[in-house]
């Protein structure tokens, strides 16, 4: 980083961020970093960044991948990042693409990192994990938590078993208010994501996720009512035949309290006598 690209020089040329537009900018220059080195395990040849504003991850970026891409939705940041980095894009390191991070295509990245825009955290990041390729991401600290909660805490839920089905998630850094610009309400927090197999088969990924989130909307009854009070999430005609199919020993519990391995057992069990009432 040189000083005329320090976080508040970039805002000062580019123009300053807008909360409204769910733009606070991360300016504090050790949490920027730190970022980079929490994916020092990873393939950094070609690192994808989602929402890069006015540029300063971008320029620590550059500092340690071969390549950057990066992908901004405000025309007039995008605009200035190609002013701002033109030598980078004329050599080819750095790619800047205008448009909503939910609609552009990525290219083949070996890994992301990015200050995502809090809005569409949750979205973006259920883009990017079945593409199998690690991440180090922020995310408001309750999202985060929920991320990385375990069974039998108050934060485990549908989010925790969605994302560890594709990864190990780690919370890094908390980060404050303090270090952005415009403050958020929230405190902050860096996670890393390491892509892994899950130690369990599902028959349908699909189905799977619908069942968990249907058995999560009733996460203070137990599983027998969860699964018979649902079919209309989940997609089972026949919710008593599913009940009927499940370990006794399992249906007393709570959702709350079962490993992804439980809910994907279950769901093998509860597609099994879908599609054999389709028969």
């Amino acid at each position: 980083m040189t000083d005329s690209r320090g976080p508040d020089a970039l805002i000062r040329r580019a123009g300053r961020p807008d909360p409204d537009r769910d733009q606070h900018f991360l300016v504090d220059d050790r949490v920027l970093d730190r970022i980079p080195t929490y994916a020092e395990a990873f393939d950094r040849s070609h690192v994808l960044e989602v929402g890069a504003g006015t540029g300063a991850l971008t320029d620590r970026l550059l500092d340690h991948a071969d390549r950057v891409t990066t992908v901004e939705r405000d025309r007039e940041y995008a605009a200035f990042l190609r002013e701002e980095f033109s030598e980078e894009i004329a050599d080819g390191r750095l790619t800047v693409i205008q448009g909503d991070a939910l609609d552009v295509e990525f290219p083949a990245y070996t890994c992301c990192i990015s200050n995502l825009p809090y809005g569409v955290s949750s979205e973006v990041t259920f883009r990017l994990l079945p593409d199998r390729e690690p991440a180090v991401l922020m995310y408001q600290l309750e999202f985060a938590e929920r991320m990385a909660a375990e069974p039998g805490t108050s934060d485990y839920g549908r989010l925790s078993v969605a994302t560890q089905h594709y990864a190990d998630v780690e919370l890094v850094e908390t980060v404050p208010p303090e270090a952005f610009d415009p403050q958020p309400r929230v405190e902050s927090a860096v996670v890393r994501l390491t892509p892994r197999e899950p130690d369990y088969e599902v028959g349908d990924e699909q189905f799977f996720f619908d069942f968990v989130k249907a058995l999560f909307t009733q996460r203070r009854k137990t599983v027998r009512n969860a699964i018979r009070n649902t079919g209309h999430i989940s997609g089972l005609d026949d919710p008593d035949a599913v009940v009927d199919a499940v370990d006794e020993a399992l249906l007393s519990k709570r959702p709350g309290d079962l490993a992804p391995e439980t809910f994907a057992a279950m769901a093998n069990v509860a597609l099994g006598v879908r599609e054999g009432s389709e028969a």
